[in-house]
C-alpha cells in the first residue's frame, strides 16, 4: 500500500523560503505522477503543482509559477516542493498526493506564513 510522509512544514516569515519533502513507500514510486496540493483554513483542497515519473515533465498552477519548483529524487523516493518569496496567502496545510489507479494522500504538513 502507497504511504506518503510530509514534511518540512514550519513557520516562516513573508518573503521567505522552505522546502517540503514527501517520502513514498509501499509503491513503485518512479512509475507515478506525484505532486502537492494544499488546504487553507475554510477552504477546499486546491492543485498546487505535479511531476511526471520520470521528473521531466512538471506543471504548476498559477498563483505558484516562478516562486514554487517541484523535483523529485528517485534514489531517494522523495519529492519535493521549493517555495520561495512565500505570502501570507500560501498559508496552508500541504499535502502530497501520488495517483495510479486512485489518490494516495500524505497526511500533510502546516506551512504558515506571517505578515
Amino acid at each position: 500500500q502507497v504511504q506518503l510522509v510530509e514534511s518540512g512544514g514550519g513557520l516562516v516569515q513573508a518573503g521567505g523560503s522552505l522546502r517540503l519533502s514527501c517520502l513514498a513507500s509501499g509503491g513503485t514510486f518512479s512509475t507515478y505522477t506525484m505532486g502537492w496540493f494544499r488546504q487553507a483554513p475554510g477552504k477546499e483542497r486546491e492543485f498546487v503543482a505535479r511531476i511526471s515519473p520520470s521528473g521531466a515533465s512538471t506543471y504548476y498552477a498559477d498563483f505558484v509559477k516562478g516562486r514554487f519548483t517541484i523535483s523529485r529524487d528517485k534514489a531517494k523516493n522523495t519529492v519535493y516542493l521549493q517555495m520561495n518569496s512565500l505570502k501570507p496567502e500560501d498559508t496552508a496545510v500541504y499535502y502530497c498526493w501520488l495517483i495510479d489507479d486512485i489518490n494516495h494522500w500524505g497526511k500533510g504538513t502546516l506551512v504558515t506564513v506571517s505578515s
